[in-house]
């Protein structure tokens, strides 16, 4: 089954239309986003930490692993998972976070250049290839291979570098990357430039005041994600019925609860 679902998930990366790949933050979210008629997943690390009262980078190797087992047994759709820097910075530890998420069942996973430190954010272009390198080995490795994207996250921690993202990712695509991806790019010339420039799949996160998804597929974008977006939104609708309820003691937001209450047996009665 999981290697049907790693073949899936690279089909679906060469559609006519690019795949829109939304990001639940737990089993329950996962069924309803498969019930709406999405055709992959991807996890979040963010919208995970949200369900722990946690921030992001927050959460452990073994708590994200967990996650992950959890969202692909909910559904039969291809997963793919946020494994934010493999939760090491030597190349071989990277690669055994890989091999251990490739066996929970996913479709793919996407290791980033992170530090996850403020102070010096980005690893060195050679350690951060050498990290993909190891990644894909693993990923492709065993009886577990799994879809491999490797990101760029210049733009995320206040470098916005066109041209060194670019060359990142055409390192990365060289060390045996499936999928490229650059958070936080959203002119439409500098997506533009980034797929003109490499040969793999490019994936972009919808952000607001940058392109739509349309305007996306125009540009050449092959996945598009939201990263945390949808798990925030549920948590501003819980503050705004919340609010409601202290401030005003009515109870406006049971209509929508009503909607919700429906979507739920409709998606969990399977």
């Amino acid at each position: 089954m999981t290697q049907k679902m790693t073949a899936r998930l690279l089909e679906l990366h060469h559609g006519e239309s690019p795949l829109v790949v939304p990001n639940p933050w737990d089993a329950g979210s996962a069924r309803v986003l498969q019930w709406l008629g999405f055709a992959a997943l991807a996890t979040t690390s963010s919208g995970l930490a949200s369900t722990m009262g946690r921030l992001d980078g927050a959460v452990s190797k073994d708590e994200t692993l967990a996650h992950a087992a959890a969202i692909v047994a909910a559904v039969d759709i291809p997963v793919t998972a946020d494994l934010v820097n493999g939760f090491a910075d030597d190349p071989d530890a990277v690669a055994r976070a890989v091999t251990d998420a490739g066996a929970t069942g996913l479709a793919g996973l996407s290791i980033e250049d992170f530090t996850g430190s403020e102070g010096s954010p980005i690893y060195d272009r050679k350690l951060a290839v050498e990290r993909i390198a190891a990644a894909a080995q693993a990923a492709h490795a065993g009886p577990h291979r799994v879809v491999l994207t490797a990101r760029a996250e210049n733009y995320l921690h206040g470098a916005p570098d066109l041209a060194d993202t670019i060359a990142r990712l055409l390192a990365f695509q060289e060390a045996g990357a499936d999928v490229l991806y650059a958070p936080g790019i959203t002119t439409p010339a500098d997506i533009a430039a980034v797929v003109s420039s490499v040969d793999l799949p490019v994936n972009v996160l919808l952000l607001p005041g940058g392109p739509t998804v349309a305007e996306l597929a125009a540009l050449g974008v092959r996945r598009i994600s939201v990263g945390g977006s949808l798990a925030y939104a549920a948590l501003d609708g819980l503050v705004v019925a919340a609010r409601e309820l202290r401030d005003e003691g009515t109870g406006g937001f049971l209509q929508r609860s009503a909607r919700g209450c429906e979507a739920a047996r409709a998606a969990f009665a399977r």
